[in-house]
């Protein structure tokens, strides 16, 4: 767990923290004690995909430190300008699989609503940095049309929120989302796809934790931890009220260069994950996005990772190895084992 906590954040709302999130390359360098040699390639590369990362996420990153694990995860470097053959601006293929404004349908008996383009911090290898969020603007039109998809189809059971980041919308807006989705008889499951509980773990208050418990539908919430430095006690306290709440917690990660693509992060993720009552979920090879190569593991590396975790671990914290590949009808699994 990291131990770099600095300033002692003061009594404000998730709301105002999230507004007083870092955007500025020359206050992050400032803050974490940085070389000013680093601000023209920081501004240059934020120029495409904007800097954003909140205190509390700040607070757990080591001061002076460039290769810190989760600075990486949110510092824009020069490799991001970079043309790399066989990388896409929609690699997981989300624009054929768009049924109606804000809604994809990939698989059987689930769909995808894009929530909200907003994010509580821009993670430089995100899958949907090129996403067009502005033709899917959750009008009032648009959301009553997706109303009336699901509707018309009584397979679709389950319905994954996601953007974006749909724990960035306020209370009230969540609410009258999933009291519209609970009318619809045939769904069972909502899912919830957020970062937000990780860096800002206030946005998980009272109004949030009553609204799931209280729902019709059966709620998982997968969220977003590449490394353990990001679970610090704040995160494991709002994690356990989700879980006292009736929540079913999972975790996906990314396998990136330089932050966890060595078997002991890992391994120290998956413990320090169920310490937080959360189980390991999935582990994604990269989407191969546009401005995220340097992030890429090769797959030799990645299935001796996965060999490695596979000895040192008990079968339920190790995470599935899986691949998004456009126009597949499930996400695929990669074979783990290595030649001898």
């Amino acid at each position: 767990m990291s131990q770099y906590k600095i300033l002692p954040l003061a009594p404000v709302s998730w709301q105002q923290l999230q507004a007083q999130a870092i955007r500025s390359p020359e206050q992050l360098l400032r803050r974490l004690q940085l070389p000013a040699s680093l601000l023209a390639e920081i501004e240059n590369s934020s120029l495409a995909f904007s800097l954003r990362v909140p205190e509390p996420y700040l607070q757990r990153i080591e001061p002076g430190n460039p290769d810190d694990p989760l600075l990486r995860q949110i510092l824009p470097l020069a490799e991001e300008l970079h043309t790399t053959k066989g990388f896409s601006c929609d690699p997981v293929g989300d624009g054929a699989a768009r049924n109606l404004p804000g809604l994809l349908h990939k698989y059987h008996g689930r769909v995808l609503i894009i929530t909200t383009g907003s994010c509580g911090i821009h993670c430089r290898y995100c899958f949907r940095r090129h996403y067009p969020y502005n033709d899917d603007r959750l009008s009032d039109d648009h959301w009553q049309g997706i109303l009336g998809y699901l509707r018309e189809d009584p397979n679709i059971t389950e319905v994954i929120l996601s953007g974006g980041d749909p724990l960035t919308l306020s209370d009230q807006r969540l609410q009258n989302q999933l009291q519209d989705l609970a009318e619809i008889p045939h769904l069972q499951r909502l899912r919830i796809h957020s970062r937000q509980p990780i860096v800002l773990p206030q946005r998980v208050n009272d109004e949030l934790l009553q609204m799931l418990a209280k729902s019709r539908l059966q709620t998982v919430l997968v969220v977003h931890v590449n490394h353990a430095n990001e679970l610090d006690g704040e995160v494991k306290a709002c994690m356990q009220q989700l879980k006292q709440a009736g929540i079913t917690l999972l975790n996906q990660s990314v396998l990136l260069r330089g932050v966890n693509d060595d078997a002991n992060s890992l391994c120290e993720l998956s413990e320090r994950l169920f310490e937080c009552g959360i189980l390991p979920y999935y582990l994604h090879q990269l989407d191969r996005v546009v401005g995220a190569a340097h992030f890429e593991v090769d797959e030799l590396q990645t299935r001796s990772l996965m060999e490695e975790l596979r000895r040192r671990l008990p079968g339920y914290l190790v995470p599935k190895l899986v691949s998004e590949q456009a126009g597949a009808a499930y996400k695929l699994p990669l074979d783990v084992s290595i030649s001898t």
